[in-house]
């Protein structure tokens, strides 16, 4: 894929507040745009098409990733696979835009490996694990399995918060706002 522009990349155990602190930036930085990954599984709650993620079946999804339509996908949890629509990065670039990622750990690991220095990867920290669950709980929109699947990757997930550019506590939202978009500013700059 041609590059032509910078992406910022938010990666996190799911529960951390990395889409929150990623709605935020996108209300400070109106040269930020959202790329809408790709994910085989159904959506959940008021989530939208086209919106929230382009939702595919598992074939479909199967059936672009042979065709490279993805910058990078994986299969996050057995059968629920996540990816990068190349479309979807030419479509906001075309507009002279910055793309924003919130993406699973090891997808902004990868984007990072794939874009180097014209991207910058930040990675949310919860504050604890135990947070992390109460977190998942409140949200009340996955089953108690489902919540125990997440939590039980968390500590897979926080063990590769090193390879990331940067990494952020979201103990108090607040805080974690402010650092982020100081860490962007300084990314803009460069």
């Amino acid at each position: 894929m041609e590059q032509t522009g910078k992406l910022v990349i938010f990666s996190a155990p799911s529960g951390s507040g990395k889409t929150t602190i990623v709605k935020r930036l996108l209300e400070i930085f109106p040269r930020l745009e959202f790329s809408v990954s790709a994910t085989s599984r159904a959506p959940r709650g008021t989530e939208r098409d086209g919106v929230d993620y382009f939702f595919l079946t598992q074939d479909e999804f199967r059936a672009r990733a042979a065709a490279d339509e993805f910058v990078e996908w994986e299969e996050v949890y057995n059968g629920t696979c996540y990816g990068t629509l190349r479309s979807e990065m030419r479509r906001i670039w075309d507009k002279g835009n910055v793309i924003i990622f919130d993406v699973d750990v090891m997808g902004g690991i990868n984007l990072k490996r794939i874009f180097g220095d014209n991207a910058c990867s930040v990675f949310i920290m919860p504050p604890s694990v135990e947070e992390l669950e109460q977190r998942l709980v409140g949200r009340g929109t996955d089953s108690p399995e489902t919540i125990a699947k997440r939590v039980a990757k968390a500590d897979f997930e926080m063990s590769k918060a090193a390879e990331f550019d940067h990494v952020v506590v979201n103990d108090i939202l607040d805080d974690a706002v402010a650092e982020t978009r100081r860490i962007l500013e300084r990314f803009f700059a460069e």
